[in-house]
C-alpha cells in the first residue's frame, strides 16, 4: 500500500503542473497576443494564474497532494490564497489600464459582456475571505463559524472564476482551458463531498455511548 502511494505521488504533481502548465503554455503561443500590449497580456495571464490557484486551494485544504502534511497544507492554502488575490488585482489594475471604461461597466455590473458578472462576483468573494483571513484571530472566529463563512465564498469563487473562463474568447486555448475549469470543479466538489463525510463520521463517533 505504502509502495503505491508513493509511485502515486509523483503522478500527482505531473498531473497538477500539466493542468495548469499546458493552458498557460498554449496561451503564451496564441495568434491574439500580437495585437496586444504588455500591460494586457500581463493581465491576462495573471487571471489564467489565478485560475490555477483555484484549482491547488481544494487539493491542499483536502490533503489530497502527496508529501504535504496537514499543517504544511493548510499553511500552503493561507499563502497561496494570498497570492491567488495579488493575481486578481494585477489582473484587473491591468485591465483597468488598458480600458477603464469596460473595467467601470464590469464593476458596476452594467457590461454587455456575458462574462463580466461572473468575475467581478468571484473577485469580490476572493477580496472578502482574504480580508476575512487576515481578520480572523481578531475577529475572534472559531474554525466552525470560519468554515460556515468560508465555504460558500469558496463555492462562489471556482463557480464564478469558471464560468467567467468559460464564456470568453481570448488568448486561452478552448480544450485545455475546459479540462482546467473541469478539475477545478471536480477538485472543489470532491474536497466538499471528503470535508462533509468527516464531519459527519465525527459527529457520529461523538455521539455514540
Amino acid at each position: 500500500m505504502k509502495g503505491r502511494r508513493s509511485a502515486r505521488a509523483p503522478l500527482i504533481w505531473i498531473a497538477l503542473a500539466l493542468a495548469i502548465g499546458v493552458p498557460i503554455a498554449l496561451a503564451a503561443g496564441s495568434e491574439q497576443l500580437t495585437w496586444r500590449g504588455p500591460v494586457y497580456i500581463l493581465a491576462g495571464f495573471a487571471g489564467i494564474i489565478a485560475l490555477g490557484l483555484v484549482l491547488v486551494q481544494p487539493l491542499l485544504i483536502g490533503g489530497y497532494l502527496p508529501g504535504l502534511s496537514a499543517y504544511r497544507g493548510r499553511r500552503a492554502h493561507h499563502r497561496i490564497g494570498g497570492t491567488l488575490a495579488l493575481a486578481v488585482v494585477i489582473h484587473v489594475a491591468g485591465l483597468w489600464i488598458t480600458s477603464p471604461p469596460d473595467m467601470i461597466d464590469a464593476l458596476t455590473y452594467t457590461s454587455p459582456t456575458p462574462f463580466s458578472p461572473f468575475g467581478v462576483t468571484a473577485m469580490w468573494a476572493i477580496f472578502i475571505v482574504a480580508l476575512l483571513a487576515l481578520l480572523r484571530w481578531r475577529l475572534g472566529l472559531r474554525l466552525r463559524t470560519w468554515r460556515i463563512v468560508h465555504i460558500p465564498l469558496a463555492i462562489v469563487i471556482v463557480a464564478g472564476s469558471v464560468a467567467h473562463c468559460l464564456l470568453i474568447e481570448g488568448t486561452m486555448e478552448t480544450i485545455s482551458k475546459a479540462a482546467l475549469c473541469a478539475a477545478v470543479l471536480a477538485a472543489t466538489v470532491k474536497v466538499m463531498v471528503d470535508l462533509w463525510r468527516r464531519r459527519t463520521l465525527r459527529d457520529s463517533s461523538i455521539a455514540r455511548p
